[in-house]
Order: structure tokens, then C-alpha cells, then sequence
């Protein structure tokens, strides 16, 4: 599937996509539910590939959602309460939400939103019912490896870890992912307490983050919503869901740790939004994050729908483990609608070989 992707992307979906093939393929009782992370601000430059590559520019936000506008039927998100909506979906039925509540979905992703009259489905953390904005705790890591100075090792940041993985063999990536599941074992407080200690073994200035906490274009692409951007967003209607406290990899949490960040961020948002919060959408979202003890949890919390975060087929089961598609930076309009439609996901069941689901973070 790799080896053809250049050939889908610039032959094969835009011709399916021009014939309107991709729309007739749409089950007519599927519900197709898209995820993004949030829309780049305007002047923003690319800090990482592999950072920014879920986050798409205002422009490719517009045109798909116009696309969906024109040949999709685009689903309220508190429709998903109605029982009518359960039983009987409309055809090529499409969900919009989007994941983390970064401060670059309320000054850029809603404004389009409301111009194109589209509905939403926010997910934000914990950190976004605190009084001072912050980036996530995985982002800060990442961003803190990157600023290594050349003097040091980011391998100082765990030296066991570094050494029994792939950093030995030069891929940064899957050591920051290896690190993000060790860390989602601790909770909030320890994890920053591990995050501080690893600053200054990497010997980075106490005030490394200004370069992006302070610049106004990255502080939007970098912060959650802080509790006064959290009601601003609130004002306008959207309705909003938990994304847990704290965005840990949950699999990897106790059972008494995992709760806390399912059910107290129910609690905790109900209590700021003064609303009913009735959607989770697990954070990261791949099979090796979301068990079924998370589902269940999900359910037993007083949430009615929860959210993965990769496609997996575009019917589900049940409401606790409904599959999304996941928008990257790089799809092109026609490979879009490809994915939306199912076509996609049909097309890698059938030539390739089962998986596990790449990493999407969120």
C-alpha cells in the first residue's frame, strides 16, 4: 500500500473522487466520524513533520469542509443522543470533531466553522479548566528533545530507557514514544516532576519554553485553551467533550488511575461548562492505548459515546469504541474524500496485511 500511495494520492483519488465512485461506496448506514487536532495560525513555520503533520492549514480546512457540505449530510453532534439518529442514519452521514483544545482551534478552526455554518464536536483536558495555558505534557516533551543543546545527549533524559531502545540506532521518534508510554504510568504531578528533572539533565534554561509560550503565532499552535478560552468557546454553542485530566496513554495506567482521569474529567467539565459532557474520545486513541477496561470504564463513567482515533472500518460495535478518521496535514482534497467514504480502509484491509495502527497524536 505504501509503494501505490503516490499513485492514489495524484491518479487514482482524484479520478474516483471527479466520477463521484467515492461518494456511491458510502455504506447507507455508516456514520463516518472525522477527527482533526486543530487548524495551523497564519505565518506559523513548520517546527517538526512528525509534531505538526496532524494539524491542517485554513485553507485545506475550508475545502474539505465544503466538500462535505456539497455531498455529505453533516451530523449535529447532540443528534448522537437521539434515538432516531441510533436507529436510523442518514446516508453519507459525516461527524466533525476535533481533539487536545488547543488555543489555534478557538482563534482559527471555529471562526471558519462558524462562517461555513458547520457543526463541531470539541474534546479538550483537564488543562483547559486551569487558570494559566500550558502545552501538553507529550508536546513539551518532544519540543524539549528538540531543543537539546548540542553538548548534550537526549539520551540523558532516561539513560535505561535510551539504552535498551531504538535510540541506539538513531530514531528519536521511537524513543519519545517509548518515553510518552513510561510516563502515562505516572500521574499528572510525577510526570512533571520527571519532565523538570529531565530539563535540566538535558541542561536547558529553567525558561527554554519562551520561544514558544511567548511568540504569539506558536503560542497558538502549542497551548490548550485556558478556563477563561474554554467558556469563550462555550458561548458559542459548540458542544464539548472530555479528552481525560491529563492525556495519558491510559492502557498503561492502573485501573484506579485511568478511572480518575475518565470520571474526574467528566466531573470537572460539567462543573466549569455547567453542561452535560456525554463524549470522551481516548487520548492517542490507537488499539494498544484503548482496552476494553478503558471502554468499559467509559461507560460506567455516565459517557454515551467514546471516540478511537484511528479508522479501523467506519461502523462500530457499540458507542464506546467508534473508529475515526484521522486528518493529517498532507492529505490532499480527493484522498480526503477517500478516507471519509471508506474506500481507503477497504482498499488497506484487502492488500495488506493486518497492523497495528500508526501512531496518531491526540
Amino acid at each position: 500500500m505504501r509503494f501505490v500511495s503516490p499513485l492514489l494520492k495524484r491518479v487514482v483519488y482524484p479520478c474516483l473522487s471527479g466520477s463521484g465512485f467515492l461518494q456511491r461506496q458510502v455504506k447507507p448506514k455508516d456514520l463516518c466520524v472525522i477527527t482533526y487536532h486543530g487548524v495551523l495560525p497564519q505565518g506559523y513555520e513548520q517546527v517538526d513533520p512528525m509534531l505538526d503533520g496532524g494539524l491542517v492549514s485554513a485553507e485545506a480546512f475550508r475545502r474539505q469542509l465544503r466538500l462535505l457540505k456539497s455531498h455529505y449530510h453533516i451530523v449535529h453532534p447532540e443528534q448522537l443522543c437521539s434515538r432516531e439518529l441510533k436507529q436510523s442514519v442518514p446516508p453519507r452521514s459525516v461527524l466533525i470533531t476535533c481533539d487536545d483544545g488547543l488555543l489555534n482551534t478557538l482563534t482559527e478552526m471555529l471562526p471558519i466553522l462558524q462562517e461555513e455554518q458547520v457543526p463541531c464536536l470539541f474534546f479538550v483536558t483537564g488543562l483547559s479548566t486551569a487558570d494559566a495555558s500550558r502545552m501538553l505534557w507529550y508536546d513539551e516533551l518532544y519540543l524539549m528533545m528538540l531543543s537539546t543543546p548540542a553538548t548534550a545527549s537526549i539520551a540523558e533524559i532516561d539513560p535505561d530507557l535510551a539504552r535498551a531502545d531504538s535510540l541506539a540506532r538513531g530514531d528519536v521518534r521511537s524513543f519519545w514514544w517509548s518515553l510518552v508510554k513510561k510516563l502515562s504510568r505516572l500521574d499528572a504531578e510525577a510526570r512533571q516532576r520527571f519532565l523538570d528533572e529531565a530539563r535540566e539533565r538535558l541542561g536547558l534554561r529553567e525558561d527554554w519554553h519562551v520561544a514558544y509560550t511567548d511568540d504569539p503565532i506558536r503560542r497558538r499552535r502549542f497551548l490548550v485553551m485556558n478556563r477563561t478560552e474554554l467558556k469563550k468557546l462555550k458561548e458559542t454553542a459548540v458542544t464539548v467533550g472530555s479528552h481525560t485530566l491529563s492525556h495519558p496513554m491510559l492502557s498503561q495506567m492502573t485501573q484506579e488511575q485511568a478511572w480518575h482521569e475518565i470520571a474526574e474529567s467528566r466531573r470537572v467539565l460539567e462543573q466549569i461548562l455547567q453542561r452535560s459532557v456525554w463524549a470522551l474520545a481516548y487520548p492517542f486513541g490507537d488499539p494498544d492505548s484503548v482496552t476494553q477496561r478503558e471502554t468499559e470504564m467509559a461507560e460506567r463513567a455516565g459517557y454515551t459515546w467514546a471516540f478511537s482515533n484511528h479508522e479501523a472500518g467506519l461502523s462500530s460495535d457499540g458507542c464506546f469504541v467508534v473508529p475515526r478518521v484521522h486528518v493529517t496535514a498532507d492529505m490532499t482534497l480527493s484522498e480526503f474524500e477517500a478516507h471519509v467514504s471508506g474506500f481507503h480502509e477497504a482498499l488497506r484491509r484487502r492488500f495488506v496485511k493486518p497492523i497495528a495502527a500508526p501512531v496518531a497524536v491526540g
